[in-house]
């Protein structure tokens, strides 16, 4: 992937890079050194636009590669099943679920930091190497909430059947979608364990309000207090965000 990004950030500057200046006074933009070991490192000018490139795939990789879209997707479903159209708000979904993930995800955050990041800043890891070190956390933690079947489905669309034998041999390309189709599922599975109760209480009023013969009045509007009410009693948030943080092993 980096070196993608890195030639794709070559192509873009190609003009200014290769138009020459004839006194040979400009600063050369691209440096790639070869190690002994056969490494290659890159000038600090590279670095950064390559890290700058990276920073547009910043909230892809939030969204998909971290446990926000699970998060996201419950919380919309029991939006939804309690019948509050915008309360909470959009706005407050996805911050409460950004906060959630940067929670569930600090371990493998702080394994990022201290295994890539901080050795990177000291000098002590070449780029590629960090990038590689920083790579194995996420990867752990999407292996960990993958199922096998959604493995198996993009390894086969991939062609890959005969390069992967093992999990860990799945290429980033194929595990993250994988992941995602997971974690859609898995939020799907969690939404609809907190829709039923809802649900039953709708079917309940519905059929006392159709045996009153109060059939111009709206069911929901009626549920909805009940609704909330056993949502509080039960301490509904603390359930919910618990259940979140558990389904990934917490």
């Amino acid at each position: 992937m980096i070196r993608t990004l890195i030639l794709t950030s070559l192509v873009l500057l190609a003009p200014n890079v290769f138009a020459a200046d004839p006194i040979g006074t400009a600063l050369p933009a691209v440096t790639v050194t070869t190690g002994a070991d056969g490494s290659q490192s890159y000038s600090v000018t590279l670095q950064i636009l390559a890290l700058m490139t990276m920073l547009t795939f910043l909230p892809a990789i939030v969204i998909m590669m971290t446990s926000f879209t699970r998060i996201t997707v419950v919380l919309a479903i029991l939006r939804q099943a309690m019948g509050l159209q915008q309360t909470p708000s959009n706005q407050v979904i996805v911050g409460i679920s950004l906060f959630l993930s940067f929670f569930i995800m600090s371990p493998v955050l702080n394994q990022v930091y201290d295994n890539a990041v901080e050795p990177y800043m000291n000098e002590r890891l070449a780029m590629n190497d960090a990038f590689t070190q920083a790579k194995m956390p996420f990867r752990e933690f999407m292996l960990g909430q993958t199922r096998v079947k959604d493995l198996e489905t993009f390894v086969e669309i991939a062609g890959l059947q005969d390069q992967v034998t093992a999990p860990e041999d799945v290429p980033m390309t194929v595990l993250i979608p994988a992941f995602i189709t997971s974690e859609l599922k898995t939020a799907f599975q969690i939404g609809f364990m907190l829709f039923i109760p809802f649900l039953i209480i709708d079917l309940v009023v519905a059929s006392v309000l159709m045996a009153m013969g109060m059939m111009m009045l709206s069911p929901m509007i009626v549920s909805l207090p009940f609704k909330l009410m056993l949502f509080v009693l039960v301490d509904g948030w603390n359930l919910v965000m618990g259940t979140l943080a558990t389904s990934f092993g917490l």
